[in-house]
């Protein structure tokens, strides 16, 4: 059987999510290592944290995939005890797919995970689709956000309540807007384009306040669940596509925000 190449890997990666949608302030693509390192382990993770990088030199892999940059802003020095440093110290090669991953592939995959049906998407930069709108029979605020708690897994979804003019409208939720990560920033898309609700990840107080002016519910469902959902979908293509390479993704690939959650009667 003929050796897997990172470059193999990152061409594989490139047919599914092209590098070259991802956007102009993004770092995805080939950040730690070399196109011509052979690859028998990779390991699949949301970040490559340091936890990540030791797993992956203790357990053998030569190559990480993760969807956030490894490498985001320059680097003026190494430190040989930074996660970059780790890195180049065991001889692992890093991929990262980030903004090309979320236009091609992560919010269609956020959907089904979610039981809607993307219709379109919620914008178009610079060519380049981002989120989806999706259209579903009448839903109540509680209920969607019990939908999103279930198939995310997650241990908290924030969500707005609707302001006295608009509150006839809450259990009455037909058309829904969705964005993996941080999504916030589109919420006049959201508004524009008539939708009930906002499915995304690190809202700002700001967003939650305009969204409750406008009688627009949003879905904080975490940076983390919206996204985690990368590392199954590329677990499954790489060990199709290498049938001779273990493919497994990190052990300690977590949530690691803590929450604290108030209890009843509390």
């Amino acid at each position: 059987m003929e050796e897997v190449r990172v470059g193999d890997v990152y061409d594989l990666i490139d047919s599914i999510a092209p590098f070259g949608i991802q956007e102009s302030w993004d770092n995805s693509g080939l950040c730690v290592g070399a196109r011509d390192r052979a690859v028998k382990k990779i390991t699949v993770a949301l970040d490559c944290t340091a936890d990540v990088a030791r797993e992956a030199a203790e357990k053998g892999s030569e190559l990480i995939v993760t969807h956030h940059p490894v490498i985001f802003r320059a680097i003026k020095k190494l430190d040989l005890d930074s996660v970059v440093g780790t890195l180049a110290g065991a001889g692992l090669s890093v991929i990262c797919a980030h903004t090309n991953f979320d236009s091609a592939v992560m919010n269609r995959l956020l959907c089904e995970k979610l039981g809607l049906t993307p219709e379109g998407p919620l914008a178009v930069e610079n060519g380049t689709e981002m989120g989806c709108v999706c259209s579903c029979g009448s839903i109540g605020s509680r209920e969607l956000a019990e939908r999103i708690k279930n198939a995310l897994g997650n241990r908290v979804v924030r969500f707005n309540g609707l302001n006295e003019r608009a509150k006839g409208r809450e259990n009455d939720i037909r058309k829904i807007a969705v964005c993996s990560g941080s999504g916030g920033s589109f919420l006049g898309e959201v508004i524009a384009g008539g939708c009930g609700a906002f499915i995304t990840g690190d809202v700002k107080h700001d967003v939650f306040i305009d969204a409750y002016n406008e009688g627009v519910v949003v879905f904080d469902a975490g940076h983390f669940y919206t996204e985690d959902i990368f590392c199954e979908y590329m677990c499954e293509k790489l060990a199709q596509s290498f049938p001779g390479v273990r493919v497994e993704k990190a052990s300690c690939d977590r949530d690691v925000v803590e929450y604290l959650v108030q209890g009843p009667g509390l």
